[in-house]
């Protein structure tokens, strides 16, 4: 659910004052530059600058001696300031920023911020974890994977890095393959972290680098050794989860509570796996943590970052949203040649809810694919009631009688805990609940986390229930009701008019004396056979939590000029490996594989799809693999129908409606076309800074901050970098935007045609181009108003090429009269 920014830090300035009194964590940039834009002037130190796209040497002479007198500056002017031992150095950046992450109180903080050479002191805020069938369902084995050897191959020699709470290195998705292992990878450089207790290291060919990050969190007082682990151990479930997801072996058998539910691979099953833990499960994570894990993860040489992470609310820290140390760190790893995909946020289905701003990162939203799991109540009357549960059936052609939890409580019990919820067995009657199916009810605490549908599962279990019932009586537009597996009958009713319809049954069939002391239960019911999934043509859809458009520029929430989302992927309902140890989902714990949503699933499948097309176009920029996977995309479904977007009718209830770019950016992912889109929308570190130099209310200055470059070139208008997408916030009269596409194939002529909602008149121009392998060519599109409505407007425009190639550009704009 979205909170006000003013909330959100309120809430964090009062958790700073309870946990570590005084002090805080800062992040701190200064002049001069980082090693990945340093051209040179110092003496004794030679340039270390790359070109965009081109890979940091960290390993050269020049860089290692430049990084060691940045640190030193950063040490001289902390001491020059303070007495040692009146604050703690935590981080120092060098690769990406020049800047470091230090604890310190407010009065030393203004101090910094008056310091000769002191650029930016920022108060260190949160960030949180934005919380199988899809290779199948996104066509990559039959599509995709042998165009690159096979599954055995898909991802080869290409390192994904993963900012997240860590990994379990015993799970069989994350083995080195006996058949086929793993040899050296002289590219990367990253370190293995060893297990405290075990001494083993978390590496084994597979997983190439593992580290952990937690100077902030423990400085803040959040770090809890015992349940965080001071080491890339998952201690929540969420980093095994997205790794696997990316890049997790092909062909694991998932099984749950004794049932099989097929096979799960990672969208590149042969790509190499980097952990930087950096996220907690209490907590979350700390900005400078995050930086820390990203700014290692370009020193160690990764190809992909993967982050199932943001914050948790526009940062206030600067006036715009595209320039934070969190997002400068992210620009300048896609100036090493580094594709970024990070989670859109699970704000939706409410307006502006995205947490990714930038045009340098993909913003992956996530979709609810063609694999649907339902199940039925059917009562003793005849009605069938629908529900969700990953359950067997109760016995075929036999009906049992249902007990209602608050009905056969023990006398003895005390009422402190509601005995609804079924989550103690003790305070319940066996005698009653022996052979008959437990009916209890779906409260709050199941959202809390403090009550789980496993542990009434366990309760049936122990009490000798043929099964149990949850019925939903009061629910909260957006709530999400994920089946999750137990090993006996179980259904959750997630309609409060159908849980109703059950309670007025079972209240009628259910004779009580003067006292309301039940005299004989007579509802009767069956469970049926939730283990089967159903395949909907209707999909891919927009999942409800989907973080949504506009994008915005400042946390005043004034809209962008850039379109985010940027694209659709599976993000609801996805089986992939847990860490046993994992807490974040209390009906997965000590289970190896958990099936959870959230766009931090949707992210990885972007990051392992982008990691075969840098493993087919090894020579690709970030921003080259983006076009790809946007111009490619689709925005209709399985059913050739425009896809839809779920969203709530202002009731309990879910409605669908058409999806919008706001919704799914470009559309849904479509792999095998993303191998060979014929022509991209290519940008780089330049074309970036154009941008935010051009991006009205932004302060040159603090440009400069965080990207030690003055503000020399503009683009005109920010909706003419060159994006895969279009979007015009504010358009009075006619306006008239650039793009430049790139062949990255053979000769082809390209049509230019475009279409908008009435509100909006588009024209293109030129109207056709023939462009050489190789090649770059220009054209335009002008918009002009027509009328005002207060509402945005779709529209998009296609290349279609003689040789079959099609390139799609999502349009989005809002006409003024001024």
């Amino acid at each position: 659910m979205m909170k006000t920014a003013e909330s959100v830090f309120k809430v964090m300035i009062l958790l700073g004052v309870l946990v570590i009194a005084k002090s805080e964590v800062y992040i701190v940039t200064l002049e001069g530059e980082p090693v990945i834009s340093y051209t040179g002037g110092i003496n004794g130190f030679e340039a270390t600058a790359v070109e965009s796209d081109e890979t940091l040497d960290v390993t050269s002479d020049s860089v290692i001696s430049y990084s060691q007198h940045l640190e030193e500056r950063h040490d001289t002017l902390l001491e020059t300031l303070f007495d040692d031992g009146n604050y703690k150095k935590l981080y120092s950046y060098k690769h990406l920023i020049n800047g470091f992450a230090v604890h310190i109180s407010p009065e030393q903080a203004e101090m910094l911020r008056r310091a000769p050479g002191v650029k930016s002191v920022d108060r260190d805020w949160k960030v949180k974890k934005l919380t199988t069938h899809t290779p199948q369902f996104l066509g990559l084995p039959t599509g995709v994977w042998p165009t690159g050897g096979g599954f055995d191959r898909a991802g080869e020699e290409i390192v994904i890095g993963f900012v997240d709470s860590g990994i379990y290195p015993n799970h069989p998705s994350f083995q080195n393959q006996i058949t086929e292992p793993y040899g050296p990878l002289p590219k990367y450089r990253g370190k293995c972290e060893a297990d405290p207790d075990t001494k083993k290291s978390f590496c084994n060919g597979k997983i190439v680098g593992a580290q952990h990050f937690a100077a902030a969190a423990t400085a803040a007082g959040a770090f809890n050794p015992s349940v965080d682990f001071a080491s890339p151990l998952d201690g929540d479930g969420h980093g095994s989860h997205t790794a696997a997801i990316a890049a997790g072996n092909n062909g694991i058998p998932v099984q749950v509570q004794g049932y099989d539910f097929g096979k799960a691979s990672g969208m590149a099953p042969r790509a190499r796996i980097a952990v930087y833990k950096a996220l907690y499960r209490m907590f979350g994570g700390f900005v400078a943590d995050v930086v820390a894990a990203i700014d290692q993860a370009v020193y160690d040489g990764v190809d992909i970052l993967n982050l199932s992470v943001g914050p948790n609310s526009p940062p206030a820290t600067t006036k715009t949203t595209f320039l934070n140390p969190f997002d400068a760190t992210l620009l300048s790893a896609v100036k090493a040649g580094i594709f970024v995909a990070q989670a859109s946020g699970n704000g939706g289905p409410m307006p502006k809810s995205i947490v990714s701003y930038s045009p340098w990162i993909a913003s992956v939203a996530a979709a609810v694919d063609d694999r649907r799991y339902k199940n039925h109540l059917t009562l003793g009357n005849g009605k069938i009631l629908a529900g969700i549960g990953l359950s067997p059936a109760t016995s075929p052609k036999q009906k049992f009688t249902l007990v209602a939890a608050n009905d056969v409580m023990l006398d003895s019990s005390t009422t402190k805990s509601s005995p609804s919820d079924c989550q103690r067995p003790e305070v319940l009657n066996g005698n009653l609940v022996k052979g008959n199916i437990l009916l209890c009810g779906y409260s709050f605490n199941f959202e809390s986390g403090s009550a789980s549908i496993k542990k009434v599962s366990e309760t049936a279990k122990s009490l000798g229930a043929i099964g149990f019932v949850l019925a939903v009586e009061n629910a909260s537009p957006g709530t999400k009701y994920q089946p999750v597996p137990v090993s006996v009958p179980g259904i959750l009713i997630t309609d409060a008019s159908n849980s109703e319809v059950l309670i007025d049954y079972y209240n009628i069939s259910t004779s009580r004396d003067w006292t309301g002391r039940v005299k004989s239960f007579k509802a009767t019911g069956s469970i049926g056979d939730g283990l089967q999934p159903i395949l909907h043509k209707s999909a891919p859809m927009v999942a409800l939590f989907s973080a949504r458009g506009p994008n915005i520029k400042d946390y005043k929430f004034e809209d962008a000029d850039l379109l985010k989302p940027d694209i659709l992927a599976p993000g609801s309902l996805i089986w992939a490996s847990w860490s046993p140890n994992g807490t974040d989902e209390a009906n997965y714990q000590g289970e190896s594989f958990a099936m959870i949503s959230g766009t931090s699933m949707a992210a990885p499948h972007i990051a392992g799809i982008a990691a075969l097309i840098k493993q087919k176009h090894p020579h690709w920029s970030p921003a080259a693999i983006k076009s790809a996977l946007m111009t490619t995309s689709t925005t209709l479904d399985r059913g050739a129908r425009p896809i839809l977007a779920q969203q709530n009718s202002g009731s309990d209830t879910m409605t669908f409606v058409q999806a919008t770019p706001f919704d799914y950016g470009s559309g849904h992912v479509n792999p095998r076309a993303a191998l060979d889109p014929g022509l991209v929308f290519d940008a780089g570190y330049e074309d970036y800074l154009g941008f935010l130099c051009t991006t009205p209310g932004i302060d040159s200055h603090e440009i400069g901050n965080y990207t030690h470059r003055p503000c020399n070139y503009t683009l005109g208008h920010p909706y003419n970098l060159n994006s895969p997408s279009i979007a015009v916030s504010h358009l009075v009269g006619t306006q008239t935007v650039t793009r430049t596409v790139t062949n990255v194939d053979e000769e082809e002529t390209y049509t230019i045609t475009a279409r908008m909602a009435p509100a909006i008149a588009i024209e293109t121009s030129p109207s056709a181009i023939t462009i050489g392998p190789g090649a770059s060519q220009k054209f335009t599109v002008t918009l002009t108003v027509r009328s005002t409505t207060d509402a945005y407007s779709f529209g998009e425009v296609l290349l279609k090429g003689n040789r079959g190639h099609k390139v799609r550009l999502p349009v989005v704009a809002m006409g003024y009269d001024r």
